[in-house]
């Protein structure tokens, strides 16, 4: 079997992780493939195997050019082999072997204020398009399987195959030594609405009035704020400014780093496809306070996590104090049976399994 893999997400956030990770056991299984991006990128994952083909390819996802002008040369290239895996909704035009797709969520018509009518239209459309194309779609979250199938009608199979811990959280974690935890809370993620951030604000700057000396440091750049983020900047200055902090891009060690020595990561999000921060968090021996969302009660069911009322600002304060207040408290240590529930080895057998 010949497969052509869209690695042209390989770099992004949680499509790039879930792309990166799975990629050398889809090597490994066996199969013939073409791996469609950029060489030096890719170079380094197929070296030395013979299995593998780059196919150099800089047009744009979700672009006109993917959709009316890909390279006739790919196309070619990509209908002499067996099938089409992307790892998100985007599919090129002109592909003629059987196609198959991971959505992760289907954010946009669940939470249309996120973006225009326009926005919504489009997305809509490509969304439809994947629906009519795939033969079948994978996700990372029950959750997210029951919201496809609600949009798609149920006409195409839905098959989950979770996110997961990347192996280099569990390198750091094996091989720290004694870890001095910090009075800081960490917030991981964009600024978008459906990530909770206000909610995690309004909650901090109660807890700093009955005296919580804690820092939060928001992981991500305060250049990405937008004049409609008025009341989340607002709020950062009624705080005020030495309590909270922006990182800026952060390496993956910085990263480990921060999650390893915070005292709590808060995850206050309204929406999500699977949420990987709270189990990176956990493993690195992080308590962890997130929103009582159907997806988050899924898939942290077995976690010690503790849970708040989603989008209460109250509750959220009186969880985070308790959690906090306590210095003594043991950090959470994940037993063998949850660090290996969810593993990029599990969800790529699947898909090769089911391509």
């Amino acid at each position: 079997m010949t497969i052509t893999i869209d690695c042209r997400w390989i770099d992004s956030s949680g499509i790039g992780v879930y792309l990166r990770e799975c990629l050398p056991f889809f090597l490994d299984s066996g199969n013939v493939f073409f791996l469609l991006g950029d060489s030096k990128r890719l170079a380094p994952a197929v070296l030395g195997r013979k299995n593998a083909e780059i196919l150099v390819c800089s047009v744009k996802p979700f672009s006109f050019w993917e959709l009316f002008a890909f390279p006739p040369g790919l196309i070619k290239k990509i209908n002499s082999g067996t099938l089409f895996y992307s790892p998100y909704f985007n599919i090129p035009g002109g592909i003629k072997v059987p196609v198959y797709t991971t959505i992760h969520d289907i954010i946009f018509p669940d939470m249309p204020k996120l973006c225009s009518r326009t926005g919504l239209a489009a997305r809509m459309w490509f969304y439809r398009r994947a629906f009519d194309r795939s033969q079948k779609i994978f996700t990372v979250s029950e959750f997210s399987k029951s919201r496809i199938e609600h949009y798609s009608k149920n006409r195409v199979p839905v098959i989950v195959t979770h996110s997961a811990i990347q192996p280099m959280f569990l390198e750091y974690r094996a091989s720290a030594h004694t870890i001095q935890k910090k009075e800081t809370i960490l917030f991981i993620g964009n600024i978008k609405k459906h990530k909770g951030l206000v909610y995690l604000l309004e909650a901090f700057h109660l807890a700093r009035n009955e005296g919580l000396p804690h820092k939060l440091i928001i992981i991500g750049s305060k250049e990405n704020f937008r004049t409609s983020d008025n009341v989340i900047l607002q709020k950062i200055e009624e705080i005020g400014n030495n309590a909270v902090s922006f990182t800026g891009f952060v390496s993956d060690e910085k990263l480990m780093e921060h999650l390893s020595t915070a005292s709590l990561l808060v995850q206050p999000s309204l929406y999500e496809g699977f949420c990987l921060p709270p189990l990176e968090a956990m493993v690195l021996g992080t308590h962890v306070l997130i929103s009582d969302i159907p997806v988050l009660k899924e898939i942290y069911a077995d976690y010690p996590v503790t849970f708040f009322r989603t989008d209460d600002s109250n509750d959220l304060k009186e969880k985070m104090i308790g959690l906090l207040i306590d210095k003594n408290a043991p950090s959470p240590v994940l037993p063998e049976q949850l660090l290996l529930k969810y593993t990029f080895e599990k969800t790529s057998s699947i898909i090769i399994k089911e391509l």
